[in-house]
């Protein structure tokens, strides 16, 4: 039997929580990262959350 996954409920988005860098990439701010509560894994710029 495989283990089920949890479901996370989607983390809600203003304009504080992000801005556009000068490629016009979406940039997640420090305050969004602590607002979702965990590291995705994928090595953003703000995240707060300890490396590895």
């Amino acid at each position: 039997m495989k283990p089920e996954k949890k479901q996370q409920t989607p983390t809600s988005i203003t304009p504080s929580d992000y801005y556009f860098n000068e490629s016009g990439l979406m940039v997640f701010t420090k305050s969004y990262h602590l607002k979702r509560g965990y590291c995705c894994g994928s090595g953003c710029k703000h995240c707060p959350f300890p490396k590895g």
